[in-house]
């Protein structure tokens, strides 16, 4: 079983929980967790203003209807406030500062990363994939590839692959496309549900979810491990990094911190209490291998069963 953290309330917990029941009080400090969150980039050499500006200063009209797809339904679960965006993944502002917020959420993993702690927990995650995969695969799918910083990291340790980025929100994939134009990198964007992709059965040798487990409810997420199966050539791998619930940094965390990350990570209980290897297991893969890759994550290898 997978060890769960213990997220019951106690007095300070209760306190925070009420005050971001208040809208007004909750939406300031989301804008004061979002500024620190600037000003620590900034402190560590991550230009958030300037990179952002730049972004808003395109056109992106032709970038999204070059990757929208009008057929696409959203899930009620994806309707809801993110990372402290009002409409979370669907808005251009959650998609032009994503690439600078990885780097400032990431930037204290390893002591003195700062920067480059982004770039250090991507490649940790690969090292992993290439010491455990028997063979590089030759297609590749990124579930939840958001603006494309997981899709390019494996374009580069896989590049005679052929790779499909998919994503729910338009707006990451419009960036993700910008920014494969601009790698002069072929990569075949696709705007759908990772539970229902609609692309065919056995497609892939490989399949990455790249911290995206942890934005789900339990039944997304096990769901989205069938269709997994589902897109999955014979001895194909489903890998995951994620958030690790084990990590002693979360066990000994305060519990009012752990609030105060679930006002932005509206899927957070559900995704520490999820027994993910049994999941994985009832979804038709072998019992996964599972290690940490950095003090806080961990990377998940799952075989198709048979």
């Amino acid at each position: 079983m997978t060890a769960t953290v213990n997220t019951s309330p106690d007095l300070a917990s209760r306190f925070i929980n009420g005050i971001l029941s208040i809208k007004p009080l909750a939406n300031l400090a989301k804008h004061q967790a979002r500024q620190m969150m600037i000003k620590r980039a900034e402190k560590i050499g991550v230009p958030w203003t300037k990179e952002v500006q730049t972004l808003q200063a395109r056109d992106w009209t032709a970038d999204l209807a070059q990757v929208e797809n009008p057929q696409v339904t959203y899930p009620d679960y994806y309707l809801t406030s993110f990372h402290a965006y009002e409409k979370g993944d669907l808005s251009w502002e959650a998609a032009f500062e994503l690439e600078v917020a990885a780097k400032a959420v990431h930037a204290g993993i390893w002591p003195d990363a700062k920067a480059n702690g982004d770039l250090q927990l991507r490649q940790s995650y690969h090292n992993i994939l290439r010491a455990k995969l028997p063979k590089p695969p030759q297609d590749i799918l990124d579930i939840g590839c958001s603006v494309g910083l997981s899709t390019f990291a494996l374009q580069e340790i896989y590049p005679q692959a052929n790779i499909t980025g998919l994503d729910l929100s338009p707006y990451f994939l419009a960036v993700a496309n910008y920014r494969s134009q601009q790698r002069q990198a072929k990569i075949n964007w696709v705007h759908a549900q990772a539970e229902s992709t609609g692309l065919p059965d056995g497609s892939f040798d490989l399949i990455s979810l790249f911290l995206i487990c942890h934005e789900l409810p339990q039944a997304a997420t096990r769901q989205i491990f069938a269709e997994a199966r589902r897109l999955l050539r014979p001895g194909g791998h489903l890998t995951i990094m994620d958030m690790n619930p084990q990590s002693e940094i979360y066990q000994k965390m305060p519990k009012y911190v752990l609030t105060l990350l679930k006002s932005t990570e509206p899927y957070f209980d559900e995704y520490f209490s999820l027994d993910i290897q049994q999941t994985l297991v009832d979804a038709g893969f072998q019992t996964p291998f599972i290690a940490s890759n950095s003090p806080r994550h961990r990377t998940i290898i799952a075989q198709v069963s048979g």
